[in-house]
């Protein structure tokens, strides 16, 4: 069923273009297949990053959700397979009546086939056709583990209950009524009730029991699964990947890996490259302005920290009266007396960031991503907070999701600076593209009316 739900969105849209050629009455020809095969590719890295086929929002926003959504990855595949053929030169030999017709045609069939995939799960699911599986470990991770499970419809699995030698005071109420016995049941409960999956949670201290327990379950056909409790950790997209066919657990990585790091690529030099050439004769004349009202460089550049802790010119308007980059960097200050009259305007409006547009094309930034620090900054707080470099597993940002949730401007205490950072690492835990487009839209209402910017 996984591989059946990832190949259903990529063969959608391959049959939504064969029908948008016919319907230009345009032979289907090698170019056509050549886009339809990229589309394919595509698609399936991007439409593998939603959830189209789970349980509906609570609140009965799911069908708003899922459009969305759908929307949203769908552009991002457009975007790619345009960027690929204006780079290529190959778009000019497509019918732009065509293109047009799979581009407005494909989210409906996309959404018609996503309701009829949800609508035969459910008849499977009310039919019985579903695995059923066990937990060996009535513990947090159990827990957890059932309810993922239960989320996760698409995966047509039912948790039948939980097997633990341990079942006294120590064990979650939740799970008392729901432990069927000792792990030395566990046989007989499998082979007696066909079940599919065992899931054991156990700690890894208890091996020598896992051990035993796996042995005695040689003689079913269920699937055995270890669940090692990686939630020990702060995990930070925490995903499963293998070395040369040895498994390994990530519990912090970055998020922008493989397609994604394409998506947020794209997305930024897009968006920097349009917004650039829009304000292009506005920076002409702040540029002006700052050389002709006061001494010193137009750009600002200081040495900050970026992806992977290294270091990185950042540009912005000079605002102020000094140029500091040394081992001490003071912070700016409400009537900081080395901000100039224009600067004081340029940090209100925060046009003096503007600049740093051009570390996005460069690729040193990113238009959306924890703000980067001076490096002495760095240094000073990264021995005070817990966690302070993992904000460094991405690029650094002209904004972020601290600076919209009232992290913005000076960081006088290390409570100010530990909510930036908690900010930060929530932002890389959750990343997508959608986040970023929220952010940026949430910025400009607070750059229209936000006061707390100096």
């Amino acid at each position: 069923m996984s591989l059946a739900k990832r190949l259903v969105d990529p063969l959608l849209i391959f049959v939504s273009l064969i029908i948008s050629v016919s319907v230009g009455s345009t032979e289907f020809d090698g170019l056509h297949l050549l886009l339809g095969v990229f589309a394919f590719l595509v698609a399936a890295q991007v439409f593998d990053s939603f959830e189209f086929f789970e349980l509906p929002h609570p609140r009965g926003s799911g069908i708003a959700t899922h459009g969305r959504n759908l929307l949203i990855a769908w552009c991002v595949v457009l975007a790619i397979l345009a960027a690929i053929g204006m780079f290529s030169g190959i778009i000019r030999a497509f019918d732009s009546r065509v293109l047009l017709v799979w581009s407005l045609l494909t989210p409906v069939l996309l959404f018609i086939g996503h309701s009829l995939v949800r609508a035969y799960l459910d008849v499977l699911r009310s039919r019985g056709s579903i695995r059923r599986s066990i937990i060996v470990g009535a513990n947090d991770l159990g827990l957890k583990l059932a309810g993922r499970i239960y989320q996760q419809r698409s995966l047509m699995t039912r948790v039948e209950g939980f097997f633990d030698d341990r079942n006294d005071a120590r064990t979650d109420a939740k799970l008392k009524n729901v432990i069927f016995g000792g792990l030395a049941d566990v046989p007989a409960y499998v082979a007696r009730h066909d079940i599919d999956l065992v899931y054991i949670t156990l700690p890894m201290l208890n091996h020598p029991r896992v051990i035993d327990l796996v042995n005695s379950l040689r003689d079913t056909t269920a699937s055995i699964y270890f669940v090692p409790d990686v939630f020990m950790f702060d995990l930070v997209q925490a995903r499963l990947d293998n070395v040369n066919g040895i498994p390994v657990i990530s519990v912090f990585e970055t998020p922008l890996t493989g397609i994604n790091a394409i998506h947020k690529r794209a997305f930024d030099v897009v968006a920097s490259g349009l917004i650039l050439l829009a304000i292009a004769p506005v920076l002409i004349v702040i540029a002006t302005l700052v050389k002709l009202t006061s001494n010193g460089p137009v750009i600002f550049k200081q040495r900050r920290y970026g992806m992977d802790g290294d270091e990185i010119l950042v540009y912005k308007f000079r605002s102020m009266s000094v140029c500091e980059d040394g081992q001490k960097v003071t912070q700016a200050t409400q009537n900081d007396a080395r901000v100039t009259r224009l600067g004081a305007i340029l940090r209100r409006t925060s046009l003096d960031e503007l600049p740093q547009l051009i570390n996005v094309l460069q690729g040193s930034m990113s238009i959306v991503g924890p703000r980067p620090h001076a490096v002495a900054h760095n240094e000073h707080y990264r021995k005070l907070i817990h966690g302070y470099m993992w904000r460094h597993k991405v690029k650094p940002g002209i904004t972020g999701w601290a600076q919209i949730n009232g992290f913005r401007g000076e960081t006088d205490t290390i409570d100010k600076m530990e909510g930036r950072v908690i900010y930060d690492i929530t932002y890389l835990k959750n990343w997508s593209l959608w986040l970023d487009c929220t952010i940026i839209l949430k910025t400009i209402k607070l750059v229209l009316k936000d006061s707390q910017a100096y």
